[in-house]
Formats: structure tokens, C-alpha cells, sequence
């Protein structure tokens, strides 16, 4: 019998045809995506009826032979003989941090983790090199090392440019099109490829016919294409191929570009009614990929505080100060084609001086421009049981908040929004979910930690002025919601249930940066260019005939190797391995003097941390930071001209990108382990074993159950909630 998620995601079709006329392609080029860093390339559409049509006869097919297909999956599927539990789930929380949930557990502020961990167990779970989320979700999931998975940062590099480009997902461009005037119809759409090697776990459990529900597990983009559902997670881009940009549309006079993802748009008119335009994905059916834009008019009423703003055929009522709900925004390419978004808009001021912030747009879940889950029509399910939603990687918007845009009150009410929309997700697919895997990641607890911890330490350069702030508890708040939450999943417990609460790393606080850049050049190991600063940019200023090693990203440090890099200079080998020592060296201990404090206690070769085939791909050198340390804003961006060690002042104020032995995650199950130092690699094996399936050799982790405790895994009754 097919899985009854199954069929209802079949009757889901129809409303999804309509969402096959756009598909996107994101264009790579000086401002790579970054889903920590910075606003990403540029997006274009590529859709034309042509892709509709042969969707529609897809899908149609899908339909006309799926009695087949099951006929044939029954005859020849492959069930385990034995399985020792029915339901595995697993509910993922980044960023949560053992010191805290310890603290907090000791304190009797986590009843249902304190209740969860004396029923079943509680460890601290080792987690990757680096301590990234891309990284470790990957190794969660596949049961590798990054040097088989093939995911060492947010960023890769373009070995022929040195340009950043995004480590997870290959997109391409347009390149086969009819050109008629000014206009292009695409014959091919656009590849759009994940690039994370090695099978995950639920990959593995579909091809032995068990279904699982895969919800925002980073590293998903585009989505797996297993026996199950998925909704991808970080690195989904948004409408205009970004990581998350938004835009203010404002009167005030420009006070320089933003930073960090975003724009400004002028408003002009007055004194009660205002226009702009808010920009959309480039339009790659015209030749010269002009922008979509949507005419905006806003009406005031500033007595009330209110205004009522038109975007397109849209219209929305605003009280002043308030987050609205999502708001679609269609954009049209051509006759017949519109590109559908959904952002949320706030009336920032509406007095002197007019100002409108628009989220970043995320991609609709109803009608998507690109694939954001598996079935295609799977986003569509949702959104029809959970009403409109955000599919942005990072969707959260810590970038206008960093500029001062927004507030901190508008951020958590944004995080708590989106958690809410994936716990009604996470909880109806929990509900009709009678045998298999079920995981979902909660991104809240990283977000929140990201943005408050200046809150939680005095001295924190990034909390000067902050006083008595009014959401100085959001940390605390935020680890008492995540118990509530662990709650009500312990209260859906079914015998044979296994559950699974954990997190990918923990939390540090991020006071100093340190611009690894700067401190090769100081070293004679990176040169610039003649005549430049060192002010641009992506290295741009960087002479590759006379560097010897560079830092890209969040990781680390790669060297200029001859043969591997278009202009690499460092031949391997001997010279390869004398370069590595002299940084090795050179960064171990790497003392801030300013403050009197170990900024770097280590750099780690990849050659003895990492093993695989993929692990020609990685930074030559980990950085491992001590706490309160990272690499700098402007190191991670490629400018090479500031100190080395300088204050971190954003509101992005904690961070996790340390050296990996101090930042470990949480880890509690409802029964007891056998392991008693877990690591994130061991949970993709478990998940092989309790379903009675042999463990693929490839894997590096081991099970966490001895072979004596898994026939105790039936009956041993589920846990309740305190």
C-alpha cells in the first residue's frame, strides 16, 4: 500500500500545476551568496510555456502511471526483516548550546529536557571542523566527514577567479534560449545541482521502502529525491537570487550603501502620498536581463499612523511600527508568465521623514520559482495546510537588523513567526506519520543567539548604550520556549517511538574580530596589487603572482597552490607543507595584545583532520578561534585593509565559527545510549541500525545502541512530558 502521506501529496497536483511557469537561475558573479556574510548574485527567470507545458505532461504521466510504479515497488521493494522501532524522530535545534541548557537544567528552568534526559539520556555531541552549520548538518546527515561530503563552509572558491561562490548548490545560466528582438525564449532550463556528496540517511531508508519527512535540514537545496517529502532549508535563495536582501524604501538622503544585504529606494511624492518602485529578480527573458519591478504607492495618514501602501495589484493596510503578514508580490516577465513572491513589509516612520522596510522576498511556496522541495508540489501541500510561509535559507533577517533598520523586538517577532509555521508543519506530518524517520530543524535558538548575545556579558562592545534593554532575556526566553516545545512532542509519543532532540554545535560570544587577510600581508605570505589599498572587495586587490596563501569564507585559510589555482605560485609538496608550517606556527597562540587575550589556539591541516575524495576541496587550514573571537566582517568579505584584531560593534554579537572542542552540541534521546561521546556522524548510522538495515560502509560514525539494547527498544514505554 502506498504511504498515506504519499497519496495526499499526489491530490496536491493539480494546485501546483500553476507553479510550473517560473523556474530561476542564479547568475555567480562578484557578490557571491553567503547565508552569514552578505547578500548573494543575481536572479533571473527562466520559464516559458514551453517549461509549463512539459510540466503540466509530467505530471499528467505522474498520474497516468503511478498504479504501475506501485504495483512494481510492491513486487520488488526490500523490507527489512526486523525493525526495532516503528517511528524515529528527530527534532533538530541549531545553535543550541550544552553550557546554557545545562545551566538552565541545573536551575529547573527545562522541566521536559530535565524530565527527557532522566527518562532517556542527556550528552554533550561532539560536532565538525569547523563548527559550521552547513558542515555539520551535512556530516548529521550523510554519517561522513566534510572530506566526503564535500561542504566545508558556506563559501567555495572559484579556482580561476579566486571569486567566492556558494559551496552547496550549483546554479547555472541561462544558455540556450531563441533570441526575437529584444527578447529570449529559454529552450533549457537552467542545472541547479546540489553539490553535497554522499547519500543521507533518509536516501538510504527509501531505497529499503521506508518513508520519511525531511523539514529544513540545512543543505537540502535543491531537495533530495527519496522515498518521502522535504522541504529544503539554508542556502534556498530569495526572489532576486540573494541569501536575504531586503529593502527600505525611504525619503531620508543616502547615508552610503548598505553594508550587508540591502538596498535603498528613494520614495518621492509627498506629503501624504509616496511612490517607488520595489525590485524584483532580473528578467532573463529580456537581452538585457533588466530587472522586474513593482510600482508602489504609499498614502499616509499620519494622524492615525497608518498607511494604506499599493504594490502592483496588491494592497495592504499599515499600522505604524507593526510587522505585517506575508504579502505576495507577482512580478510579470512577459505576457502570461509572473514570478511570485512573498515578503513582509513594516511603516518604519511617518512623520518627517517616510520609510518602508520590505523583507527580504522569499520564494512562494505556493507558485516557487525554483525547487524548494521534493515532490515539487510538496510546498504547495503545505501551504495549503499551514497557510503562506518563508522558504528563504536564512529567513530571518539579521542583516537589517545589523543596519539598524529594524529592531530587536521586529526580529524576534519574525523568528517566532517562522518557528511557529514549522512546528504546525513538523506536527502535522508527526500526526500522520505511522513508520519511518521524521526530522525537522528549528532555526530559532541559532538566530536569536546570533543576535542577543551582546545581552548576556558586560563589556560586550556590540551592547554600548544598550542599558536596560527591554529583550535582554531572549536567550533565557528562548531555551524555555525549545522546552515547551520538547513537550509537546514527548506528549505524541507512541510506543516503538524513538526521539531525537539535538543540536549541530553550541554558542560563543563574538567580541573581536580577526582579519586573517591582513595578518598574511603582514607576515610577506599575501601582497596587493601596485597601487592598491587593500580597500576592495573578494581580494580583488590581491597580486596572485607574488601570494602565497589566502583566507576565504568563515573556515579558513587556503594556500595559492601552483596547478590547483589558476595563478597559484606554491608548488606541493615540500614547499606546500614549509608554507603551512610557517602559518601553522605563526598562528598558534595568536595573542591580542590590545586586550591581553589568546585570539587563535590553533590552525588545523586539513590533511589530518579531513579523509576522502573530496578533500582536495577544503581550506588547507581550519582556523580554530578561541571564544570571543572569529573571522572579521571585512575578512570574510575579501578586504584586505584593516587591522588585524578589531571590536566586533553588530548586533550579530554571538557566533559559533570557533575553534570546534569548545562549542559541542546538545544531544538527549528517549532512551539510553551505549555511546558515551557521541558525535554528529554517529546519527545517520543509528538511523540505519533501528531500522534493522545494515550500516553502508562508507559511514563513519558508529551506532549509538550496542547490539544487546536495540531488542529493549520495544518495550521500554515512551516518555511523558513534565
Amino acid at each position: 500500500m502506498p504511504h498515506p502521506e504519499s497519496r495526499r501529496l499526489r491530490s496536491a497536483i493539480a494546485a501546483a500545476l500553476p507553479a510550473a511557469v517560473a523556474t530561476g537561475a542564479m547568475l555567480v558573479g562578484a557578490a557571491p551568496a553567503a547565508a552569514y556574510i552578505g547578500p548573494g548574485a543575481g536572479f533571473a527567470v527562466a520559464s516559458s510555456f514551453m517549461v509549463f507545458f512539459a510540466t503540466f505532461l509530467i505530471a499528467i504521466g505522474v498520474l497516468l502511471i503511478w498504479p504501475f510504479r506501485t504495483a512494481w515497488r510492491v513486487i520488488r521493494r526490500k523490507r527489512p526483516a526486523k525493525t526495532w522501532i516503528k517511528r524515529l524522530v528527530v527534532v533538530g535545534l541549531d545553535g543550541q548550546d550544552p553550557k546554557i541548557t545545562e545551566r538552565l537544567m541545573a536551575e529547573g528552568e527545562l522541566p521536559n529536557f530535565q524530565k527527557l534526559a532522566e527518562q532517556g539520556c542527556y550528552r554533550r555531541i561532539e560536532t565538525t571542523y569547523p563548527a559550521i552549520s552547513p558542515v555539520a548538518w551535512s556530516s548529521f546527515s550523510t554519517g561522513t566527514n566534510p572530506g566526503k561530503h564535500n561542504i566545508f563552509d558556506f563559501l567555495d572558491r572559484d579556482l580561476r577567479s579566486y571569486l567566492p561562490k556558494l559551496s552547496s548548490a550549483h546554479i547555472g545560466r541561462l544558455e540556450k534560449y531563441l533570441r526575437v528582438g529584444n527578447y529570449r525564449i529559454p529552450l533549457k532550463k537552467p542545472e541547479i545541482r546540489l553539490l553535497r556528496k554522499s547519500k543521507p540517511f533518509w536516501t538510504l531508508l527509501g531505497e529499503r521502502d521506508i518513508w520519511s519527512t525531511i523539514l529544513r535540514v540545512p543543505i537540502t537545496f535543491p531537495p533530495d529525491k527519496f522515498k518521502g517529502a522535504q522541504l529544503a532549508a539554508m542556502c534556498v535563495p530569495d526572489l532576486l537570487g540573494t541569501q536575504g536582501t531586503f529593502q527600505l524604501l525611504t525619503t531620508r538622503a543616502p547615508e552610503g550603501e548598505f553594508k550587508e544585504g540591502g538596498m535603498r529606494q528613494v520614495l518621492e511624492g509627498g506629503p501624504e502620498e509616496y511612490t517607488a518602485r520595489i525590485e524584483g529578480p532580473e528578467n532573463t527573458f529580456r537581452v538585457d536581463e533588466e530587472p522586474m519591478r513593482l510600482d508602489t504607492t504609499i498614502r499616509l495618514d499620519r494622524q492615525a499612523g497608518r498607511a494604506e501602501v499599493t504594490i502592483g495589484d496588491t494592497e495592504v493596510e499599515l499600522v505604524l511600527g507593526k510587522l505585517s503578514d506575508w504579502v505576495e508580490l507577482s512580478y510579470r516577465a512577459v505576457a502570461g508568465v509572473k514570478v511570485h513572491g512573498l515578503a513582509r513589509l513594516q511603516l518604519l516612520e511617518a512623520d518627517e521623514h517616510v520609510s518602508l522596510y520590505v523583507s527580504p522576498i522569499n520564494i512562494s511556496p505556493e507558485k516557487p520559482a525554483m525547487p524548494v522541495s521534493h515532490p515539487s508540489y510538496y510546498s504547495t501541500y503545505l501551504a495549503k495546510q499551514v497557510g503562506p510561509y518563508a522558504t528563504l535559507g536564512l529567513a530571518e533577517d539579521t542583516w537589517a537588523l545589523n543596519e539598524k533598520v529594524t529592531d530587536d523586538g521586529t526580529f524576534l517577532q519574525q523568528t517566532y513567526d517562522i518557528e511557529n509555521e514549522r512546528e504546525r508543519m513538523f506536527f502535522s506530518a508527526l500526526d500522520r506519520l505511522r513508520e519511518g524517520s521524521l526530522v525537522c530543524v528549528f532555526d530559532g535558538t541559532d538566530r536569536i543567539q546570533h543576535m542577543f548575545w551582546r545581552y548576556t556579558e558586560e563589556g560586550h562592545p556590540a551592547a554600548a548604550g544598550a542599558g536596560d534593554a527591554p529583550h535582554k532575556d531572549a536567550i533565557t526566553e528562548l531555551y524555555r520556549n525549545n522546552d515547551a516545545l520538547v513537550g509537546r512532542v514527548m506528549e505524541k509519543l507512541r510506543p516503538g517511538d524513538l526521539l531525537m532532540v539535538l543540536s549541530d554545535h553550541g554558542f560563543d560570544s563574538f567580541r573581536r574580530g580577526i582579519n586573517l587577510n591582513r595578518w598574511l600581508l603582514d607576515q610577506g605570505l599575501l601582497t596587493l596589487k601596485e597601487g592598491a589599498d587593500g580597500k576592495a572587495d573578494w581580494l580583488t586587490d590581491v597580486d596572485w603572482s607574488r601570494t602565497k596563501a589566502y583566507s576565504l569564507g568563515l573556515a579558513g585559510i587556503f594556500l595559492n597552490l601552483e596547478g590547483r589555482e589558476a595563478s597559484g605560485i606554491v608548488k606541493p609538496g615540500a614547499e606546500a607543507a614549509a608554507v603551512k608550517k610557517q602559518i601553522m606556527d605563526g598562528l598558534r597562540g595568536l595573542r591580542d595584545e590590545e586586550r591581553g587575550e589568546i585570539g587563535i589556539n590553533e590552525a588545523f591541516d586539513a590533511e589530518e583532520i579531513y579523509s576522502g575524495p573530496y578533500k582536495r576541496n577544503a581550506p588547507d587550514l581550519i582556523i580554530g578561534y578561541n571564544a570571543g573571537y572569529r573571522t572579521s566582517w571585512d575578512c570574510a568579505t575579501g578586504i584586505v585593509d584593516t587591522p588585524v584584531f578589531e571590536d566586533n560593534v553588530k548586533a550579530w554579537s554571538g557566533d559559533h565559527c570557533i575553534d570546534p572542542r569548545l562549542v559541542p552540541g546538545v544531544f538527549f534521546c528517549s532512551h539510553a545510549i551505549d555511546n558515551e561521546a557521541p558525535s554528529l556522524l554517529d546519527v545517520a548510522p543509528t538511523a540505519m541500525e533501528l531500522f534493522g538495515l545494515p550500516v553502508p560502509g562508507h559511514m563513519e560514525g558508529r551506532p549509538m545502541f550496542s547490539k544487546d539494547r536495540l531488542p529493549q527498544l520495544a518495550k521500554q514505554p515512551s516518555v511523558a512530558a513534565a
